[in-house]
């Protein structure tokens, strides 16, 4: 068996997720998470710059463009890049359960080449959870939600509580982040990501 038939297939006593009653109205952007992820964070000028939506039970739309400084093969998008986007694509979707968990396992099929100045659209969904395990799939679409899929992944997050980041961040930009005194802006510093 591969390692998709086991890691990231939901065991039998999974449950169906349930979008957090205060979670963001669907259609709500959910902007960034923390002002210098590489991801979502205006702070980054390389960055992607992503810009994901609520969407309907739990699930997220997002965009990002890809940008000359993103390219891996010339005139292509790197597929590290690509990966970056689905990873921040699904970790957005923890927003919507209102729980911080990090990626524990990430797996992407490249379908087709992006190429630089695309829209890559992307959809996510959590499809069960089992405990502090979260599964989760995505698409990425060249041009639009009707686009042809160019990229897909399924991942695996753990839950987590906030010590995880204050253990292994640096202390400069977690007391950063937990000084500041917006409680969203602050609780969502810490959504994504080990």
């Amino acid at each position: 068996m591969s390692g998709r038939n086991t890691a990231l297939t939901p065991p039998a006593e999974a449950a169906a997720p349930v979008r957090h009653p205060d979670a963001p109205a669907p259609g709500e952007l959910l902007g960034a998470h923390y002002e210098h992820c590489f991801g979502c964070g205006e702070g980054q000028p390389h960055g992607l710059h992503l810009e994901a939506r609520a969407g309907e039970g739990v699930r997220v739309t997002a965009e990002f463009t890809v940008k000359p400084v993103h390219q891996g093969a010339p005139g292509l998008a790197h597929g590290g890049v690509l990966a970056t986007a689905l990873d921040e694509t699904l970790g957005s979707l923890n927003w919507l359960l209102r729980v911080i968990a990090v990626t524990g396992r990430l797996e992407t099929d490249f379908v087709r080449p992006v190429p630089v100045d695309t829209v890559l659209y992307l959809e996510a969904e959590v499809t069960a959870v089992a405990g502090r395990k979260i599964y989760s799939t995505a698409v990425g679409r060249i041009g639009g939600p009707g686009g042809p899929v160019a990229v897909r992944a399924d991942a695996l997050f753990i839950e987590v509580k906030v010590d995880h980041f204050i253990d292994n961040g640096r202390p400069e930009e977690i007391r950063a982040a937990m000084s500041d005194p917006d409680q969203v802006r602050r609780a969502r510093a810490f959504e994504v990501n080990p």
